[in-house]
């Protein structure tokens, strides 16, 4: 059903609304007959481009940034809206990695031939309109971008007001670079023009938009798991933990902790609570909270926890749900391995936890019995992303178990359809 024929719930004009959605769907037509070498060339293009301007994607960023500030966005928010030459390189490498990459469309899947000689086969085609509401991160609009391309899919991508200067510049870029290699420039659009209105217009734009997907804040995405009429693909928060057993080595807790707080702590895998089982308190609590207080962090800790961390603040209730993004910890004491697994189960958002140990049967049970996207041995949980698992660059997390799940690349922006070929025959 167009657009046109859903209730009028918006303030925009609808009609030029529903045009670009339109244009979306004859280009990710013409996208998904696409060869994976003019693709592969649209994308070198666009990593070409993306290193041609980065002076004039700094000055665009950078006014967003002063009207972030002014608008009191978060210290998480707006290390999540920066860009800098770094990061703008960064972007451009995650493009040239995706052109490695193998293109999934027309993989086969699974296949077989019957006994009266009909061949079956199912193979991976695009969705073919792929929009992405998300907030305060233009990274997202190249990655969704590139990933859409190599996938055959077009991308109808709402950036939101916080980076809409960031988001107008690489769009313009972006289309700039795949007109070159006679790709639609209506294969990635944005409608950001069209405001928070247009994010709920694009919710109930079903026949039009394929699949939706969500990336920022758990009410962002709540209100479009919620409202939408679109299929979604739910990314989610990240209330990450890791758990340190009686056998975890003092350096590697120290390390990893330190490193899954404050590498990064405005990102959805950084870790937000620690659990230490009774046995290794003693042990590894106060080389790590020193070794987080050195980075400035603030520890939110139970009472058992506290006794060894007397700089700590008290833990609440609120803490253990709490996806703090920015350099707070909360850390908890518990006295067994089901324990910490029990409080997990409660509080995580299912996206990514970690356990330190020594012990290989503690190791197998918690990757076992914990139930979230990524579930990690000894390592940190900063490793759970798209780029770090070799997709070039990511769509999202996803924390749902239907169709995706955990970092999203290439084949999580396909679908499969069955391809029948016969000669003839006719089912008796």
């Amino acid at each position: 059903m167009s657009l046109l024929n859903t209730p009028a719930t918006t303030g925009i004009d609808l009609s030029a609304f529903s045009a670009k959605l339109d244009d979306a769907r004859a280009a990710s037509l013409e996208l998904g007959a696409t060869t994976t070498q003019k693709k592969n060339e649209a994308l070198v293009e666009i990593a070409a481009t993306l290193r041609a301007n980065v002076a004039e994607i700094v000055e665009a960023n950078e006014r967003d940034i002063d009207a972030g500030r002014a608008n009191g966005l978060s210290d998480a928010l707006l290390d999540r809206l920066a860009l800098n030459p770094a990061r703008i390189e960064s972007l451009a490498v995650a493009v040239l990695e995706i052109v490695g990459l193998a293109d999934p469309i027309g993989d086969n899947v699974r296949g077989s031939t019957l006994p009266n000689g009909v061949q079956i086969a199912q193979v991976r085609v695009p969705f073919g309109v792929v929009g992405a509401i998300y907030e305060a991160r233009p990274n997202v609009t190249v990655d969704i971008a590139a990933l859409a391309l190599k996938s055959g899919n077009a991308a109808v991508l709402r950036g939101g007001s916080a980076a809409q200067n960031s988001n107008q510049i690489l769009v313009s870029l972006i289309q700039r670079a795949i007109a070159a290699h006679g790709i639609p420039e209506a294969a990635v659009q944005s409608i950001d023009e069209f405001g928070r209105e247009g994010a709920r217009a694009l919710m109930q734009a079903r026949g039009q938009v394929d699949v939706l997907i969500p990336r920022g804040s758990a009410s962002l995405i709540n209100t479009v798991v919620t409202e939408s009429k679109v299929p979604v693909i739910e990314t989610g928060a990240g209330v990450v933990h890791i758990v340190l057993d009686e056998t975890a080595p003092v350096q590697w807790s120290v390390d990893i902790v330190h490193n899954a707080k404050t590498q990064r702590p405005s990102v959805c895998n950084t870790v937000e609570t620690v659990l230490v089982l009774a046995g290794a308190a003693d042990r590894v609590l106060p080389a790590v909270g020193a070794k987080l207080a050195e980075s400035g962090v603030t520890i939110h800790a139970d009472e058992r926890a506290r006794v060894l961390l007397p700089d700590a603040v008290p833990a609440t209730e609120e803490d253990w749900e709490t996806e703090y993004l920015s350099l707070d910890i909360a850390v908890r004491v518990v006295d067994t391995l089901d324990e910490a697994i029990e409080h997990i189960r409660r509080y995580s958002t299912k996206h990514t936890e970690s356990i330190i140990t020594n012990d290989l049967g503690n190791a197998e049970y918690f990757l076992n019995r914990v139930d979230s996207a990524t579930v990690m041995v000894n390592a940190s949980t900063r490793f759970s992303d798209g780029g770090e698992f070799g997709f070039g660059a990511e769509v999202g997390i996803s924390t749902q178990k239907l169709h995706a799940r955990g970092p999203m690349g290439l084949q999580e922006l396909t679908s499969t359809k069955w391809i029948v070929r016969g000669n003839g025959q006719l089912r008796p």
